[in-house]
């Protein structure tokens, strides 16, 4: 498009909608999950795959999602992602049987896959060059903060309305996104009509897919269970057999090559370690605020607030910064103060005032923000237009399996360290008591308010989950600070442009 679109920013309003939707509905459920068990009399696996079904899905059809829209259009993509999303959201809404949770879950992931990488794939269409590192530098802002956003919603609805109502408000802004999107948005999509490259996408599939079931089920079956190592095996083998595939293809679904472009290849790694410690942080932080501090669902959602607030605010200020510093710096910088926040977050106690918490849940997403939009802007740059809904499926593929790996990494450091710290704290309490609280800290006061010794079990299990929480939250510090060390040694030095 050599003109800008006289409405781009409307449009980047639209995809902003959409994508917030996607991304709320993923750390929407994690509240709703205690309100599922008690109505579907859920198993703990059952409840794992309630969430992880989406994930998993999402995750493996992301690349050949983006080429599907790059082929036959990324509007068209889009429609069909909201369609779907909306009708099995409201199909999930009337489930009565864990199985059935899980399979609407998964077709959500489908209708996922088709949009997201949609949205950034059309802003990077529709923004002239000299606009597009803002408009993406806006589309970050709002992808980090809708985590947090989908919190808060979730703990809103729980409050009044039954478990399917974190579903149903999908409905109507889907809807909405729909109606605007077919009125606004312009149809775009790669010119020369390259064929499809089904062997390369199932390969993709196969090897994304087994990555992040592997790392799903690594922290609830053991890192040695043989399902988990064969997940990972399969992974690498599905790995290696794609570059070999897509090096002989005349049109491949991703050129492997492009990874010897440090460029991208440092965006995407920038990436996927920001969103390893990003949703490692949310994933201790929700337990936290309610296990050991005693918030509500609501509460605590309310509490992470000022998290979404910040990326929004600071994140169309990096373009500006990308271009006088360098994306190298910027993005190093960022993870660096991000990196002092989580360590921040590291050192609470079991009795933290929220006025301290809320001072490092401003510092981490700030530099989050500075992060985000040029690593972002690295990925998409590095491929040309035709390929702009492949480079934003591989954008937004970095981001799930980051999350993937923060949740089983630092999830495994939290359940390490609180039951080392339990193990201390508990000692002369009854074994049989001591047996059921090591399984997590929300087990451990199940427990505690029906024993005489309740109290002393309680306030052991406290304090086992802060050690937890510093020995993950700590590493996922260090973590961040070193990633971004690497990225600014080795990635190229390039200034963004910015209008």
């Amino acid at each position: 498009m050599t003109e800008p679109h006289p409405r781009r920013w409307a449009i980047l309003a639209i995809l902003n909608l959409s994508l917030v939707l996607i991304v709320a509905s993923v750390s929407s459920l994690n509240l709703a999950i205690p309100s599922i068990q008690r109505a579907l009399d859920a198993t703990a696996a059952e409840l794992v795959w309630i969430n992880a079904s989406y994930a998993l899905v999402f995750a493996g059809l992301l690349l050949p999602a983006g080429a599907l829209g790059d082929r036959y259009g990324r509007k068209g993509a889009l429609n069909v992602g909201l369609v779907v999303f909306v009708a099995s959201a409201l199909i999930a809404t009337l489930s009565d049987d864990p199985a059935q949770l899980i399979i609407l879950r998964g077709a959500m992931g489908v209708g996922a896959a088709l949009v997201m990488p949609a949205t950034l794939s059309i802003i990077t269409v529709v923004f002239p060059p000299e606009e597009r590192a803002k408009a993406i530098a806006i589309w970050s802002g709002f992808a980090g903060a809708g985590g947090a956003l989908g919190i808060l919603a979730s703990g809103l609805l729980l409050k009044w309305f039954w478990w399917g109502s974190v579903f149903l408000v999908n409905v109507p802004i889907a809807v909405l996104a729909l109606v605007l999107v077919v009125a606004m948005v312009p149809t775009s999509r790669d010119d020369e009509e390259r064929p499809l490259d089904p062997i390369g996408s199932l390969l993709s599939i196969v090897a994304l897919v087994a990555l992040v079931y592997g790392l799903i089920q690594g922290p609830e079956f053991g890192w040695s269970d043989v399902l988990v190592v064969g997940a990972f095996v399969v992974s690498v083998i599905a790995a290696v057999a794609w570059v070999q595939v897509e090096r002989r293809q005349t049109s491949p679904l991703l050129d492997p090559s492009i990874f010897a472009d440090r460029r991208f290849s440092m965006g995407c790694f920038a990436v996927t370690a920001a969103f390893t410690v990003m949703f490692g942080m949310f994933f201790v932080m929700t337990q936290y605020l309610q296990f050991t501090l005693g918030y509500s669902p609501l509460e605590a959602a309310v509490r992470t607030l000022p998290f979404a607030a910040t990326m929004v605010v600071v994140a169309p200020r990096g373009p500006a910064i990308a271009a006088r510093f360098g994306a190298p710096n910027t993005i190093a910088a960022g993870m660096v103060v991000a990196g002092v926040g989580v360590a921040w977050l590291g050192m609470l106690g079991t009795d933290t005032g929220y006025a301290v918490i809320v001072l490092p849940m401003i510092v981490m997403p700030t530099g989050m923000a500075l992060a985000f939009p040029a690593s972002t802007e690295a990925i998409v740059s590095s491929l040309p237009p035709s390929k702009a809904g492949v480079a934003s499926a591989m954008n937004d593929t970095t981001r799930e399996v980051g999350g993937a790996i923060g949740i089983a990494l630092l999830g495994t450091l939290l359940s390490s360290g609180y039951r080392t710290g339990l193990g201390q704290a508990a000692s002369g309490l009854p074994p049989e008591a001591v047996e059921i609280a090591e399984d997590n800290v929300g087990a451990a006061l199940a427990i505690a308010a029906e024993l005489p010794e309740g109290e002393q079990l309680a306030d052991a299990a406290r304090s086992a989950f802060v050690d937890g929480m510093q020995l993950s939250l700590l590493i996922g510090a260090a973590v961040m600070v070193l990633s971004g060390m690497v990225v600014k040694r080795v990635m190229p030095a390039t200034v963004a442009q910015v209008s």
